[in-house]
């Protein structure tokens, strides 16, 4: 859900009455899975992580029609801090690559939230309370696979586009289009079709560009 999510609601305590204050944020993800979130400084919501980190997002599986009480959603909890790295940038664009256009603006700044807990609702009665541990992948021997990260990218839109648009058909139950691979993790990679995403998990954790390219071509020969 979270990999798969384009948007969340984004909750920070308000620097001037302490209230919780909720708003619309487009969201993507590290290797690891921690939400990255691209935010004007100019923004209230920006201001008020500046005089406290702490802040929640609410995701929801996605889902058409019926009860959306009955759907999926998670609350995450934790505190946004600007990103430290340079894959908070490349896989926030690679996901929402329309907002290159104000990216490079001086108030705009990439912020990664250092996750802490989390709430699982998959429906009514069926509730979960998660740990960072349970969220976020150890990718502290992937060191290989998030340098080649970028290659590999530009090598599937290159060669693969095909397969990758036939992939994202197929996982998606049929929605035809240009899919593309946004990010890729030790665990899987990410497809995006305009307002749709979708997983596609590996067999087996991958650690470099060659495991990931064998597990890559896995899932794009059987398309």
């Amino acid at each position: 859900m979270l990999r798969r999510a384009g948007k969340a609601a984004l909750a920070t305590l308000d620097r001037e009455t302490g209230h919780p204050y909720a708003s619309l944020a487009l969201v993507a993800t590290e290797p690891d899975g921690a939400p990255v979130l691209l935010l004007s400084r100019l923004a209230l919501h920006t201001q008020n992580i500046a005089a406290d980190p702490r802040a929640s997002l609410l995701i929801e599986a996605a889902g058409r029609g019926g009860d959306p009480l009955a759907a999926g959603r998670v609350s995450l909890a934790g505190r946004l801090r600007p990103a430290a790295g340079g894959t908070a940038a490349r896989r926030f664009l690679a996901a929402h690559p329309s907002a290159a256009g104000y990216a490079g603006f001086a108030d705009f700044g990439f912020f990664v939230m250092h996750l802490e807990r989390a709430h699982y609702v998959g429906g009514f009665g069926r509730i979960s309370p998660l740990t960072a541990v349970d969220l976020l992948l150890d990718v502290s021997g992937a060191g290989a696979l998030i340098a080649a990260e970028p290659d590999l990218l530009a090598a599937l839109d290159r060669g693969q586009a095909e397969k990758v648009a036939r992939l994202g058909a197929r996982l998606s139950g049929g929605r035809q289009g240009p899919w593309r691979v946004t990010g890729i993790d030790p665990a899987g990679c990410d497809l995006a079709l305009v307002d749709e995403r979708r997983r596609c998990d590996f067999a087996e954790p991958v650690s470099d560009a060659g495991e990931a390219w064998c597990a890559l071509r896995r899932w794009l020969d059987a398309s």
